[in-house]
């Protein structure tokens, strides 16, 4: 359970009286949260507007410049990046609470989010976090959304807590990787659900098993490469994910290790409480730091939610 309880009140729902209270669970996936959009992008086609959007780490990004009407921005930025220009983005630290800093990232986002507060949406919209004091679930229901944003993607290691209410706040898939269960507890009668972990160990297993590390061979000595004469920057990256034995890095083991809490998470807490649609593209073959493939994950998203269209249909007929 979260320990934010006042939950806001419904919206006008005279215009949908003819279907149920739709809530729509967003995925934590890294990289892969760029399947996110494709699946907003699709739903809004269809004309499948939910009430309720309940995002964990990426999904809370993608679900939150989405219902704030911001989402081509994000799209052509996703879009724009490359090994290059990601590398821009990586603001190494030694001596801060994560490996990067966040400031460069945080920038960009700003660049393209107006400073919005959550409880002027039309829909509602929560950002699942979590205490790092305490392991609680947070939720975010008020406030500025770009810093609730930045809270939910606060991957421990990777990019430091975010204090918001006098609490440090981390990335929410170290508790709640697909949170369905925020949209039941704000009153969704049918849940949608869009998981990143299927195929997290099915197709691409057997190459990442043989090199041991979430980050192929290719995609760390592209990152290197992208580094061109900073030396410096070069070193740092090939430290990360590869050590002097040969066995992975500290990078590598830390993505590793949250690619396999998040989908181990994710089937237990969907064993208690299952979503009506389950929409889940397949990109497990895509390692969690190729954010330069959006154009393939964001036709994965749309495609997905095509291949699901049946089960959506069904299940709204069944629960209006």
């Amino acid at each position: 359970m979260t320990e934010n309880m006042d939950f806001p009140a419904p919206p006008n729902r005279d215009a949908n009286a003819h279907r149920p209270l739709i809530g729509l669970a967003l995925g934590g996936g890294v990289a892969r949260g760029w399947a996110h959009i494709g699946v907003v992008q699709r739903l809004d086609e269809i004309g499948l507007r939910p009430d309720i959007v309940a995002g964990t780490s990426v999904g809370a990004l993608v679900g939150g410049f989405w219902l704030a009407g911001h989402l081509q921005p994000l799209e052509s930025w996703a879009r724009s990046l490359t090994k290059t220009r990601m590398l821009s983005y990586f603001d190494v630290v030694l001596n801060g609470s994560g490996l990067m800093g966040g400031k460069r990232l945080e920038k960009a986002l700003q660049r393209y989010l107006p400073t919005t507060n959550i409880e002027d949406l039309n829909e509602r919209f929560v950002a699942v976090t979590a205490e790092l004091a305490t392991g609680h679930e947070i939720w975010l229901m008020e406030g500025d959304l770009g810093d609730a944003v930045q809270a939910a993607y606060a991957l421990p290691g990777v990019f430091p807590p975010r204090a918001i209410n006098g609490r440090w706040l981390i990335d929410g898939a170290l508790v709640n990787p697909l949170p369905v269960s925020a949209c039941r507890a704000l009153g969704a009668r049918l849940v949608i659900a869009v998981g990143l972990h299927t195929g997290a160990f099915g197709q691409g297993v057997k190459q990442r098993k043989e090199r041991f590390d979430i980050l192929s061979d290719d995609a760390g000595k592209e990152l290197e490469a992208a580094a061109k004469g900073n030396l410096a920057e070069k070193l740092m990256l090939h430290r990360l994910f590869h050590a002097s034995n040969n066995a992975p890095g500290v990078g590598s083991v830390m993505l590793a290790s949250f690619n396999i809490l998040m989908d181990r998470i994710t089937r237990s807490r969907l064993a208690g409480d299952p979503p009506d649609v389950l929409v889940a593209p397949q990109v497990g073959h895509i390692p969690l730091l190729d954010f330069d493939r959006a154009d393939e994950l964001i036709k994965l998203g749309r495609d997905e939610v095509d291949r699901q269209m049946p089960e959506i249909e069904s299940a709204m007929e069944y629960l209006a």
